[in-house]
């Protein structure tokens, strides 16, 4: 759960406008932050987000210290429809427990997800703002429209296997995880608000629920930071952890970024720090794009043609029909 996944690009914040198609210019990736965004990554689009990140925790009442490290990765991809994403979600752990009696290690996979994600409301869909040529004031003030997000559903399943030590049973389990998720642009697409409710491990005995609410500010074309709250309830483990940190746009396909994330609590006490890279390949979109515009392209001439044989024919028909009058 406490995995360090990101949300969004700087760029990705400066492009609003391309969000009803859901492909953009640049890369889209959910890290690091731990929501999951409204919009998917494109059709035929295959993008994978991957990160490391270090652990420290401290329980005062159990009186142990955990040290170690994790990974996860993400692959995500668009499939069949412009609204609809694949996803893949896979974090391995591994760490260090000392207590004043004896020392172990735990490691396993502490989360395999997979699942679909699908847009079920665009507010930016058919919809152009409207430039005022009278007025610079309503030009420049707020957009209300702003307010309405745009609204997706996630429908998974975890996979559990037997003897897991970040499990709650000994035995090996598939359960179903649901989102829902909302996203706003603010300010001309620099902020971008996104919103995930959690439902999780449901049909187990001890099912989780839980919120993540990731604010997200582009700087310039290159540079992006947010701020995150996390929180989540279970008769297992419950928490809330708050998390930050930032992206830097290397190319149109490839993201670096690095967060931090804690908690206000010692049962125990977390401090997370992570680095991760995310990187697609919109090739076959691409081709895909240039196919279609070459089939305008046809028709259009097509069209043209069948357009100018007609006026061909009818001045033909205008000057035989003038020999008899």
């Amino acid at each position: 759960m406490l995995k360090n996944k990101n949300f969004v690009t700087a760029a990705l914040c400066l492009l609003p406008q391309l969000f009803f198609a859901q492909y953009t210019d640049v890369i889209n990736s959910n890290r690091p932050g731990e929501t999951m965004s409204a919009y998917a990554v494109g059709k035929s689009v295959i993008q994978a987000e991957l990160g490391v990140y270090g652990i420290k925790e401290k329980h005062n009442l159990l009186d142990y210290d955990a040290n170690g490290f994790g990974t996860d990765l993400t692959i995500r991809y668009g499939a069949f429809l412009e609204k609809l994403e694949l996803i893949a979600d896979i974090q391995y752990q591994m760490e260090n427990f000392d207590t004043p009696y004896t020392s172990y290690k735990k490691n396993n996979f502490r989360q395999t997800v997979l699942g679909a994600k699908y847009l079920i409301y665009d507010p930016y869909k058919n919809y152009k703002k409207e430039a005022n040529i009278y007025s610079y004031k309503a030009n420049r003030s707020f957009n209300w429209h702003e307010l309405i997000p745009a609204v997706s559903l996630f429908a998974g399943a975890n996979f559990v296997g037997k003897d897991n030590p970040y499990s709650f049973s000994p035995q090996s389990s598939i359960s179903p995880k649901v989102m829902l998720i909302t996203q706003n642009l603010f300010g001309g697409g620099k902020w971008v608000f996104v919103t995930n409710i959690i439902a999780d491990y449901i049909s187990t005995d001890y099912p989780s629920y839980g919120y993540v609410l990731t604010l997200t500010r582009g700087f310039n074309d290159k540079w992006s930071g947010f701020i995150e709250n996390q929180g989540y309830k279970s008769d297992f483990y419950s928490d809330a952890i708050v998390r930050g940190g930032a992206a830097y746009l290397i190319n149109p396909n490839l993201q670096v970024d690095a967060s931090v994330s804690t908690n206000f609590k010692n049962t125990p006490s977390i401090l997370y720090g992570g680095v991760g890279v995310s990187w697609r390949y919109d090739g076959r979109y691409k081709e895909n794009q240039l196919q279609t515009k070459r089939e305008d392209r046809a028709k259009k001439n097509k069209d043209n043609k069948m357009e100018q044989r007609e006026i061909d024919y009818q001045a033909k028909e205008r000057k035989r029909k003038s020999k008899y009058e």
